[in-house]
């Protein structure tokens, strides 16, 4: 026998309690490019999606790509009812890891006290051909 029926019986009467999930929206921030929410907010964790800022990359002005990826960021954070402070983890996908140091010095402004966990990596290509792409968790 598994364990899992071992340890909790037979799986048909086992009953989970499942919280809603409440999908968030900001006219504020781009719609989608694909089937997935800007955010998801679930038990007090609010889960965004990687955000990018197409309309800016072909510029070549990565500190302003940026500071649009943070902006959209920011209006996502506030549909939720959350801020910059809620923020817990975030990840940074780079088309180009040179642009390491002008990237941080974006992500840095808008995280002064207690930044959250993170990690930037360079990736081989972004949607829309964007030089940066970042992701968020945020906890009520």
């Amino acid at each position: 026998m598994p364990v899992f029926k071992k340890q909790f019986g037979p799986a048909s009467r086992i009953k989970f309690n499942f919280m809603a999930k409440e999908i968030i929206f900001s006219d504020k921030a781009p719609a989608p490019i694909g089937p997935y929410s800007q955010a998801v907010k679930i038990k007090g964790t609010l889960y965004v999606s990687g955000q990018i800022a197409a309309e800016i990359a072909k510029s070549g002005d990565i500190k302003t790509e940026a500071g649009v990826v943070m902006q959209n960021i920011g209006h996502i954070l506030g549909a939720a009812g959350l801020s910059f402070s809620h923020v817990v983890k975030s990840s940074i996908f780079l088309k180009n890891i040179e642009d390491f140091a002008a990237v941080n010095e974006i992500y840095g402004s808008y995280f002064k006290n207690e930044p959250p966990a993170r990690e930037t990596v360079q990736v081989a290509r972004l949607p829309k051909d964007v030089n940066v792409e970042i992701s968020v968790i945020a906890v009520e």
